[in-house]
C-alpha cells in the first residue's frame, strides 16, 4: 500500500477577470468561496439594503391601496423626497450628519471592492472610520460651512449675479476644501491612533496635491452647488457627487495596482481615500 499522502483539493479561486467580463458569474464564484467573514459582511449589507428599501417602498403604505404601477412610480420618489425634506427641516444638523455618514460608508465600500477586496476581506474597521468621519466631521462641519458661506456671499459680498458663482467656487476651493481635507486626515489619524507628528506630516504632504486633484471635478460640481442647489440641499448634492468621485478614483487605483504595489485607498495612495475628499 502506498504511503503517499493524499493532497487536499485546491481551494476554489475567484477569477478576477470575470469582474468586468461577466459580473454575474463573478458574484456566483464569490458566493461559492464565501467564508464566515464574507457571510457576516454580506448579511449586514443585505439587511441594511432591505431595511432601506422597505422604508422607501412603504412611505405611502397608508395611501397607496388601489394605486396603479404608474402612480406608485411617480408618487413614491416624490413622497420620499418630501419626507426627507421634512426631516431635514426639523433636524438639519442630525439629518446632514447621518446623510454624510451613509454616503462615506458607501463610498469606502465601493473603494474597497474596486481595489479587489473580496466580501470576506472587507475591512469593517475602515468602514467604521469612514462612517464616523461623515457622522462627526463632514456632515456637521458642512452644515455650518454652507450656512455661514451663504450669509457671507449674499449679505456681505453681495454675490447674487451669475458671475458671483465663480467667486463662490474659488472661495470654496481655497478655504473650505483644504480645511476639510486636513480635518479628514486628522480624524482618520486619530481614529487609527497615529502619532500627531505623523498626522501633521501627512497634512503637509497632501494639502497641495489634494487641491490640484480636486480641480479635476469640484469646480464644475460646485458651479451647480452654488449656482442651482438650495443651501439646505447642498450637502446631499456634494455627497452624491463624492460617491461618483470615489468610484472613479478607486477604479483608476485598481487599474494601476495591477502593475504597481499601490497603497490602499485609505492610506492615501494614487486615488486614495484622502484624495477623494478633495472638495
Amino acid at each position: 500500500m502506498s504511503n503517499t499522502p493524499i493532497s487536499p483539493d485546491p481551494a476554489p479561486v475567484v477569477d478576477e477577470n470575470l469582474r468586468e467580463e461577466d459580473p454575474i458569474e463573478f458574484l456566483a464564484q464569490e458566493v461559492k468561496v464565501m467564508d464566515v467573514n464574507a457571510i457576516i459582511n454580506t448579511a449586514i449589507i443585505v439587511l441594511i439594503a432591505m431595511a432601506v428599501l422597505n422604508q422607501v417602498a412603504t412611505v405611502d403604505a397608508n395611501l397607496m391601496r388601489g394605486w396603479t404601477a404608474q402612480e406608485m412610480a411617480v408618487r413614491i420618489p416624490v413622497d420620499n423626497w418630501q419626507s426627507y425634506s421634512a426631516v431635514l427641516e426639523k433636524s438639519p444638523l442630525a439629518t446632514k450628519a447621518v446623510t454624510s455618514a451613509t454616503v462615506y460608508t458607501i463610498g469606502d465600500f465601493i473603494a474597497q471592492r474596486t481595489e479587489g477586496v473580496s466580501m470576506g476581506e472587507l475591512n469593517r474597521w475602515r468602514l467604521l472610520r469612514s462612517l464616523l468621519a461623515g457622522l462627526i466631521g463632514h456632515g456637521p462641519l458642512s452644515h455650518v460651512w454652507y450656512d455661514i458661506s451663504e450669509q457671507l456671499f449674499d449679505n456681505i459680498l453681495h454675490l447674487r449675479d451669475w458671475w458671483g458663482t465663480i467667486i463662490k467656487v474659488v472661495i470654496d476651493q481655497t478655504t473650505w476644501g483644504p480645511f476639510w481635507n486636513n480635518t479628514y486626515i486628522l480624524l482618520l489619524g486619530l481614529m487609527k491612533m497615529e502619532k500627531i507628528e505623523n498626522i501633521w506630516c501627512e497634512m503637509k504632504r497632501t494639502t497641495i496635491p489634494l487641491i490640484v486633484s480636486g480641480l479635476k471635478l469640484w469646480p464644475l460640481a460646485h458651479c451647480i452647488t452654488y449656482g442651482i442647489i438650495p443651501v439646505q440641499n447642498r450637502l446631499l448634492w456634494v455627497d452624491m457627487v463624492e460617491i461618483l468621485w470615489v468610484t472613479i478614483l478607486a477604479t483608476a487605483a485598481a487599474g494601476g495596482a495591477s502593475s504597481t504595489n499601490a497603497p490602499t485607498m485609505e492610506e492615501g495612495g494614487g486615488g486614495g481615500g484622502n484624495e477623494r475628499k478633495g472638495e
